[in-house]
């Protein structure tokens, strides 16, 4: 039986708890909020202990989920890395780029898995669109949300157009390819944080990409378009679906492909808890949040460098 707990039992953290509450072949023994009376709801909701702090519950478990505001996942992370735990550190890994890489060392050290919650990479759609895709030419993906004023403390970047950062990256990567020029703008509109922001990236194997993220836009939106030569794959994170333009019988127009619904969040956990049984790597490794973490942090620093016109 593998003992978890969940620091932090927000928006987030408190499906981690649901989730890990079903899983077979865990327990989940304790979630642990700095609101003490959240962290009872939670408890009692999915029949774990409630805890005030990461102390209280640290040596009762073999593995955790950091689900807490992205400022404090550092302290955190590394008190659990230096008592042997295992961890699933939700995006983006860390605040900083230094951080991110003490954590990495840390984690290689000690020997124990760290992956980062960039649950996308487990959507149906683009599993099988990693199947179906091939070099793709161009690549567009959007990511807007109305305001619902959460993850206020971080740029768009580093909330929602981190997603798509991390999902190009690995295609890239599969085709052998290097970031090769980087353009962004943006604009702070709500918050005093990046709410818009768009991307353009272009890499060394001719592939360009566009990306949109927003936390001001009317409706949500989560889509993401892969052209290759004669074929467009178009997908829908929130529909779960994937159409595939293509010239047949000398008409052009699009063909369902089949994909199985499965909750993205659920794929992620059961991925952790397997890694930590068969000591495997992570699909999103640490070191592969850092990649998109480094990536977005240079689009934040590209778009608030133009807007002070330095």
């Amino acid at each position: 039986m593998l003992n978890v707990g969940v620091i932090g039992v927000g928006y987030l953290g408190q499906h981690h708890a649901r989730i890990f509450s079903g899983i077979e072949g865990v327990r989940l023994v304790g979630v642990a909020d700095a609101d003490f009376e959240r962290a009872k709801e939670i408890g009692a909701k999915y029949g774990c202990g409630a805890f005030a702090g990461l102390d209280d519950l640290i040596d009762k478990v073999d593995a955790l989920s950091i689900a807490t505001p992205t400022i404090a996942h550092y302290e955190a992370a590394a008190i659990c890395i230096s008592k042997g735990k295992h961890l699933l550190i939700e995006k983006p890994l860390t605040a900083t780029l230094e951080e991110a890489e003490r954590l990495i060392a840390a984690a290689d050290k000690a020997g124990v898995i760290v992956q980062v919650g960039l649950l996308e990479r487990f959507n149906p759609v683009v599993v099988r669109a990693f199947d179906l895709s091939a070099h793709s030419t161009y690549i567009e993906a959007e990511r807007l949300s109305p305001f619902l004023g959460r993850s206020l403390d971080i740029d768009i970047t580093l909330d929602l157009m981190i997603h798509d950062v991390d999902i190009l990256l690995a295609l890239k990567k599969r085709d052998g390819a290097k970031l090769k020029e980087v353009r962004a703008s943006g604009a702070m509109m709500l918050t005093n944080n990046i709410d818009f922001a768009k991307a353009w990236l272009e890499f060394d194997d001719g592939c360009c990409a566009s990306l949109t993220a927003s936390r001001v836009s009317e409706a949500k939106s989560r889509k993401m378009l892969l052209l290759q030569k004669g074929v467009c794959l178009s997908l829908d994170y929130q529909d779960m679906t994937i159409k595939r333009f293509a010239v047949r019988n000398g008409v052009y127009g699009p063909e369902e492909i089949a994909v199985e619904k499965k909750e993205p969040l659920k794929e992620e956990l059961q991925d952790f808890v397997r890694c930590i049984l068969h000591k495997k790597r992570p699909l999103v490794s640490a070191s592969d949040g850092r990649e998109a973490l480094e990536l977005v942090l240079r689009i934040s620093h590209m778009i608030k460098k133009n807007r002070q016109g330095v």
